[in-house]
C-alpha cells in the first residue's frame, strides 16, 4: 500500500471511490450522493488542491485508490488551533489491512508540521464501533455526543465528538 498527497490529477479515481462512499455508507457523511454526483469534475479538482490549511491523503493498492482521508484546519483566528478529518473512507476490500489506521497516522504527521495546530477534531456515527476503536487507538478521545445528529430519508444517526490533542501526544 502506498499513501500520498493527492492533486487535482487524482480528481477522476477520488471522485469515484467517494462516491462509492455516499452510497455504500451514507450514515457516515454530511453530504449525500445526489448533492455529489452532479458536481462537475473542476470542484474535485479544486478540493484536491494542497494548501497552507487543508489536504487530502489517498490508499493505492498498485494503481488503485481504495482509501482517503481529508484534513481541514480552521481559518478564523480564534479556532486556527484546531483542524478537522474529513471524508475518511477505506473501501470494504481493503479493509482489515490496517490502511485506516496508516492513513489517520499520516494525516496526523502531516498535521503536526502546521504551525501552531494543537487540536484535531473528528465526528463518528456512534454505532460505528470499528472506526472509534480506531481512533481511541491513535490517542482520540471522546468530548461529546449529539443525539440525532444526522437524518436522511427518516433515518437517524447519533454522532460522537472526538479530539486529538498534539499537545499532550507530542
Amino acid at each position: 500500500m502506498d499513501i500520498r498527497l493527492l492533486t487535482s490529477e487524482d480528481a477522476v479515481p477520488y471522485r469515484e471511490l467517494r462516491l462509492r462512499s455516499l452510497q455504500e455508507n451514507p450514515e457516515a457523511f454530511l453530504v449525500t450522493y445526489d448533492s455529489e454526483v452532479s458536481k462537475p469534475i473542476e470542484d474535485v479538482q479544486h478540493k484536491l488542491q494542497y494548501s497552507n490549511n487543508r489536504f487530502t491523503l489517498g490508499a493505492f493498492d498498485q494503481d488503485e485508490l481504495v482509501g482517503m482521508v481529508t484534513f481541514i484546519r480552521e481559518s478564523n483566528a480564534k479556532t486556527i488551533h484546531k483542524g478537522n478529518i474529513y471524508a475518511m473512507y477505506v473501501s470494504p476490500e481493503a479493509r482489515g489491512q490496517k490502511l485506516g489506521k496508516a492513513l489517520i497516522t499520516e494525516l496526523v504527521q502531516r498535521a503536526r508540521l502546521f504551525e501552531g495546530l494543537e487540536q484535531i477534531h473528528l465526528t463518528v456515527i456512534s454505532n460505528n464501533n470499528a472506526a472509534k476503536q480506531l481512533y481511541q487507538s491513535l490517542g482520540f478521545i471522546v468530548y461529546g455526543f449529539e443525539r440525532n445528529a444526522l437524518k436522511y430519508e427518516g433515518q437517524y444517526w447519533d454522532e460522537e465528538f472526538m479530539v486529538l490533542d498534539l499537545i499532550l501526544t507530542r
